[in-house]
């Protein structure tokens, strides 16, 4: 059985760290109540955003866009979004999981990296890290996604990369955080149809005004640097939620184990008291 002292320096380090766990879940609400009015207000834009104008390019197949026809290229340009510290429970191993379970031959992905922890993890699992944003989590800017953006559809149009995906945490409420790989370019009907399930697809073909190639080098960017920078939103808000989700359950569960060692403390105290009195009664009759 463990002694009083042994008894006495655990509950002592759990109550430490049940007053760390309780502070990093205050922060963590004071950001996630900021990041989640952002989250809140930028999701029904991408949301449609991406309905829209994928219901567009859909429409599109039978024009010969450099933006809608997958080169030659087998390379799989992903944009993977996690954070960049842990301590939020599943948060970050669910989009890693998201990346190793896609099906994709890893030799022909090209990982662009937004968190440090989904950075570290692929690369140990022998991805390639095409480049480093990592820094772009801490604070999110639209600029930040119109440079990833621009990039990418730069490499895309050269026929470096013959897809584009985008890995992120989808914020749906405070609670629920919805791990998402989704396509952004190119969109065909038939990745639409997947999108949208049972639902019936209207493939009419598109009329542009003014011409598609015109209209299209200008609604593609947009489009894709709505969805990075959507994503990026939700996935902070998501991550401050899991965290305050995680720390609120680390401080419980130091709450629960601190009553449990005072309780064996108590009856450790009471033990020895009773063994002390136990032996000044033994050792008076003895003398006595």
């Amino acid at each position: 059985m463990a002694s009083m002292r042994d008894i006495k320096r655990r509950r002592d380090s759990i109550q430490s760290t049940g007053q760390i766990t309780k502070a990093m879940k205050l922060v963590s609400t004071v950001k996630l109540q900021r990041a989640k009015g952002k989250a809140e207000s930028t999701k029904p834009y991408s949301d449609l955003m991406y309905e829209t104008v994928s219901n567009i390019l859909a429409k599109s197949g039978n024009i010969n866009h450099r933006y809608l026809v997958a080169g030659e290229s087998t390379k799989k340009a992903v944009i993977t979004i996690t954070g960049n510290r842990g301590l939020a429970g599943g948060y970050n191993s669910n989009i890693d999981k998201l990346i190793i379970n896609s099906g994709f031959n890893k030799d022909d992905v090209d990982i662009i990296a937004i968190g440090t922890k989904g950075r570290d993890f692929l690369k140990r699992k022998g991805y390639n890290i095409a480049k480093d944003c990592s820094d772009v989590i801490n604070e999110p800017l639209y600029t930040d996604a119109k440079e990833i953006c621009d990039e990418l559809l730069e490499r895309f149009a050269a026929g470096e990369i013959g897809e584009i995906y985008l890995a992120y945490t989808s914020f749906k409420n405070t609670v629920v955080h919805i791990p998402k790989l989704i396509k952004l370019l190119p969109v065909s009907t038939e990745d639409l149809k997947s999108e949208e399930g049972d639902k019936k697809v209207d493939t009419t073909p598109m009329s542009y005004e003014p011409e598609e190639d015109e209209a299209l080098d200008m609604i593609i960017p947009k489009y894709v640097c709505s969805l990075i920078y959507g994503a990026l939103i939700e996935s902070v808000a998501s991550e401050n939620g899991a965290r305050m989700q995680a720390m609120d359950n680390a401080t419980s569960n130091a709450e629960d184990l601190i009553s449990k060692l005072s309780l064996q403390y108590n009856r450790a105290r009471q033990g020895a008291i009773t063994q002390e009195i136990t032996e000044i009664i033994g050792g008076a009759n003895a003398t006595g």
